[in-house]
């Protein structure tokens, strides 16, 4: 609704000479002035745009106020809306960012590899834009790999990184043939072979709808993008990099998972600063999207042991 100046000028000036006492004057104009400005348009908050290393252009939100900032990763074929039952809560007490890493979501997706690297650089670009030095990354499977890769390019401004449902060993031993037969469905119908791979992940206590939803929106990615970053992921636990990475990270790492999968805590102290995994009961990989509310405690519980507070 738009206001009209003119009129509502000539109605504050009647009412405060209307006023039987000075008071009542001041009380009646203060009306008037919080009516006005309740009808005045609000600012929209539009996505962002940073543009990563190589200039792909890498879409991002912004919200709250608060240190340190939190800045959330998404996994393999998803995008910054698998965040949005923790963006209202988190926002509340820290600044909160969340992005789609090229190829996702509204970020560019000219690049013909999607690498672990390039995502990192992808998160850089975003959290240098924000102006924040004091980070802590959040990263959703695939997502852990690329906060990483992020917090290496980082140092001086990343605190601490939480993976989600992800880093439960570093050292897993692939191999290229057990990679070749992981990646083949997805090559040969990546649709089908997608919604095969992610159902998996998916427990049988999963809302249907959210089921449904999550299967539809991941196998509809761009496939070669999709292809790219998974066989570039994977490719990592062969050279031994997924692990090696961790050796340039002087930082503490938490994770919060689901218990679909046993945890290398060994494994993964041999080459991190430190590590700790949160178990969520019976949570599936999406457990911030299935379980919210343990989910979101279990996430509180993690960012308080990185801060102190």
């Amino acid at each position: 609704m738009r206001v009209n100046t003119k009129i509502f000028r000539r109605d504050w000036e009647q009412q405060c000479k209307s006023g039987k006492n000075h008071f009542v004057s001041l009380v009646i104009c203060l009306v008037f002035l919080i009516s006005a400005f309740a009808y005045l348009p609000a600012e929209a908050q539009w996505p962002r745009i940073a543009y990563s290393k190589d200039g792909t252009p890498i879409s991002y939100e912004t919200f709250g106020t608060g240190e340190p900032t939190l800045v959330f990763v998404h996994g393999w074929s998803c995008d910054a809306r698998y965040w949005r039952s923790q963006v209202p809560v988190f926002s509340k007490k820290h600044r909160v960012v969340v992005l789609d890493l090229a190829g996702h979501g509204h970020s560019g997706m000219t690049r013909t590899k999607y690498t672990m690297a390039s995502f990192g650089e992808d998160v850089r670009a975003v959290t240098e834009s924000t102006g924040s030095h004091s980070v802590i990354l959040i990263g959703h499977s695939m997502g852990g790999s690329v906060i990483a890769e992020a917090a290496r390019l980082m140092p001086e401004r990343v605190i601490g990184l939480i993976g989600i449902d992800t880093l439960e060993n570093i050292e897993y031993p692939l191999t290229h043939e057990e990679l070749r037969k992981m990646i083949a469905p997805l090559e040969e119908n990546f649709r089908d072979g997608s919604r095969q791979f992610v159902g998996e992940m998916i427990a049988s206590s999963t809302d249907p709808q959210l089921r449904e939803w999550i299967l539809s929106d991941m196998s509809a990615a761009p496939t070669s993008v999709a292809l790219s970053a998974m066989n570039e992921m994977m490719t990592q636990y062969i050279t031994g990099e997924a692990a090696n990475v961790f050796e340039h990270i002087r930082i503490p790492v938490i994770t919060v998972n689901g218990d679909m999968w046993p945890i290398n805590y060994e494994g993964n102290r041999r080459h991190m600063f430190s590590f700790n995994a949160i178990v969520l009961k019976e949570a599936d990989h999406f457990l911030m999207m299935d379980r919210p509310i343990d989910f979101n405690k279990a996430l509180e519980k993690a960012i308080i042991k990185l801060t102190g507070k």
